[in-house]
Parts: C-alpha cells; structure tokens; sequence
C-alpha cells in the first residue's frame, strides 16, 4: 500500500513515561515546602491537576497541605511581585 494513500495514520513513536511528580515515599504536609512550591504558580496560584499530572487524592492533599500553609504564614497568598504591581482598585476620574 502506498503511503500517500494513508495519510490518517500516525507514525510509530517511542512511548516514554514521565516519572510521577511525587514518589510513593513522599508526605504530603504542609511542612514540606520543597514538595508544595512544585505546585504553585509563579502568580501563587494553585496549579491544576492536569498540569500536575496528579491524581484526585493527591490533588486534594496538595491543597489542603497549600491552604494550611498559607494559614500558617508559611506561604504567600499572592506573589510579592504581583501585589506590588497591581493597582489599588480605586482611579482617578477625569473631568
């Protein structure tokens, strides 16, 4: 069969598997800082579970481990430099 007859098929490639993003080993706390800044945006958002390729328990753990850690001060709500960067909410009219 000739190749320009199938276009709708898709070459063969290598599958390669990404390592999870946390390891069996791993405690979800909110202690552990280097383990919950993996998941936080540079905007200090929490990131998605499609991002993350996380499943739904760890999802979930992640952020009440980020939510207890804000809590505590451990965490910025906001990013220093995205505070600092947005208005006050208040403008002056023209006239």
């Amino acid at each position: 069969m000739d190749k320009s007859k199938r276009p709708f098929l898709k070459s063969k490639r290598s599958f390669r598997r990404r390592l999870p993003p946390i390891q069996p080993g791993d405690r979800i706390e909110y202690r552990n800082m280097s383990l919950i800044s993996r998941f936080i945006s540079e905007q200090g958002k929490i990131l998605s579970r499609r991002v993350n390729r996380l499943t739904l328990k760890q999802q979930r753990l992640i952020t009440i481990a980020i939510k207890q850690a804000r809590i505590l001060s451990s965490l910025p709500f906001l990013n220093n430099a995205e505070s600092t960067a947005r208005p006050t909410g208040l403008r002056a009219r023209k006239k």
